[in-house]
C-alpha cells in the first residue's frame, strides 16, 4: 500500500530553535512516515514579558511564569502566530497534502500555538498534539471563531504531574475546554515528568500519528 503524503509541523517553546528540535523525526522509524514532510520553523526574536522584557525566540508574548489556569493570555500576537501556522498549513494542503494527514505539534509555547492554530483553522487536519501547554486565549469571540471542522480535528495533550513551569492543572483545564467544544482529546498524564519532553511521549506520539494517517487510495 502506497503511503499518501504527510506533514509534521513542529513548533518549538520558548528561546528554542526549530532546528535542534530536528533530532526528534529520527525517532519516527515505521514505515508509515517514509512519505512525510516534516517542518520544524523558528521563531522570531522578541522582547518576552515575563523574561523582563528580554528578547528571545518566541511565537507570542506571555505574561507570567508558572502558567497557571488563571494566567493571562496575550491574544494580539498569539492571533499574528496563528496566521502565519495557517499559511504554511495552507501552502502544504496546496502542494497536494489532504488535510486529513497534516499534523501539528508543539511544546510549551509551541503546545499553545498548536492548540490555537488546529482549532482556528477552517478544516478538519489529522491532529493536534500538544505537549506541556496551555489554552491560549480565554476571549469569548475567539472561541466563537472555532468552526465544526475544527472541532473534529483530534488532539493529543501530554503533561508532565511534577510541571513546575506550565501547571499540570493547567493541562487539566485544557482537557475540560476541549471537553466542553466537544474535540476529542487523548490526555495523557507522565507522573515524574517535569517540564520536559520525554522520549515515552514522542513514542506514543508516532503511534497516535500512525493510528490517523490515511493512505492513497
Amino acid at each position: 500500500m502506497l503511503m499518501a503524503r504527510s506533514f509534521v509541523l513542529w513548533l518549538h517553546g520558548l528561546d528554542d530553535s526549530g532546528p535542534a528540535n530536528e533530532p526528534i523525526r529520527t525517532l519516527f522509524t515505521s514505515p508509515q512516515f517514509r512519505n512525510t514532510n516534516w517542518s520544524f520553523p523558528s521563531a522570531s526574536n522578541a522582547p518576552v514579558t515575563c523574561n523582563n522584557g528580554h528578547v528571545v525566540p518566541s511565537w507570542f508574548d506571555i505574561h507570567e511564569i508558572p502558567v497557571t489556569a488563571d494566567s493571562p493570555n496575550d491574544e494580539t500576537s498569539l492571533l499574528k502566530a496563528v496566521q502565519n501556522v495557517h499559511a504554511t498549513i495552507d501552502k502544504e494542503i496546496a502542494a497536494g497534502t489532504n488535510p486529513n494527514n497534516v499534523f501539528i505539534c508543539g511544546v510549551s509555547q509551541g503546545g499553545a500555538l498548536t492548540l490555537a492554530s488546529v482549532l482556528l483553522y477552517p478544516k478538519t487536519l489529522g491532529g493536534g498534539a500538544v505537549f506541556s501547554g496551555w489554552v491560549p486565549f480565554n476571549s469569548s469571540t475567539i472561541i466563537e471563531q472555532i468552526t465544526p471542522e475544527a472541532k473534529r480535528t483530534p488532539i493529543l495533550w501530554s503533561h508532565g504531574v511534577v510541571d513546575r513551569t506550565v501547571l499540570f492543572e493547567v493541562g487539566q483545564a485544557g482537557l475540560s475546554f476541549l471537553q466542553k467544544l466537544g474535540v476529542s482529546c487523548d490526555f495523557k498524564a507522565y507522573p515524574d515528568l517535569a517540564h520536559s519532553l520525554s522520549n515515552e511521549e514522542l513514542r506514543h506520539l508516532e503511534s497516535w500519528i500512525e493510528a490517523r494517517l490515511r493512505s492513497s487510495s
